[in-house]
């Protein structure tokens, strides 16, 4: 697991208990503002002691942030750049850099839509996903199949689009596959 993987795993495992997620977001709700102690604990209706308890965890992940005057404001930010990192860090990110118009196809690395229509961009997720496969030869379905699990969860359809564009052949029993007569550029 990278470090940005490590440090997004760690944001969530904070905000998993509800009582921390609950202050984070009144924390976020308060903006710049911020919120006391007393305010948190009074809103939250948790004692003093575990209002601070859960401030010094948010504080210590580096949710939150305390001030000397005893406020204490959310930093929303951190999450999105934990977001943005570990999008960074899956598989089709380095190849969606060449392909800026399909970025709307896809969602925290992984294809949400295919484009409606037998488009051109139709044909540039067919030549993405060649790349991705970087197939050298023939391979089972199964194998098709969990490597675009990593990218996708219509396997089949993204699969069935591959043969359509000419970037994959089936074999006449539908069980093997290999690149198709397209080359990516």
């Amino acid at each position: 697991m990278s470090a940005d993987a490590a440090r997004a795993a760690e944001f969530l495992s904070q905000l998993a208990v509800p009582a921390r997620l609950a202050a984070f977001a009144e924390l976020v709700r308060r903006g710049q503002e911020g919120a006391t102690l007393a305010e948190l604990a009074y809103t939250l209706d948790v004692p003093i002691q575990e209002a601070g308890n859960l401030l010094a965890r948010l504080a210590g992940a580096g949710l939150a942030t305390g001030t000397g005057n005893g406020v204490y404001r959310a930093d929303a930010s951190v999450l999105r750049e934990a977001a943005q990192a570990v999008d960074r860090a899956q598989p089709i990110a380095p190849l969606l850099a060449d392909f800026p118009q399909l970025r709307g196809n896809f969602a925290h690395g992984r294809l949400s839509s295919l484009p409606p229509t037998m488009s051109e961009r139709y044909h540039q997720v067919g030549e993405l996903f060649a790349r991705f496969l970087a197939l050298d030869g023939p391979h089972t379905e199964a194998e098709i199949n969990g490597r675009l699990s990593a990218v996708t969860d219509d396997v089949a359809g993204v699969r069935r689009m591959l043969v359509e564009t000419g970037w994959l052949e089936r074999d006449r029993a539908g069980t093997t596959y290999g690149p198709g007569n397209r080359s990516p550029s």
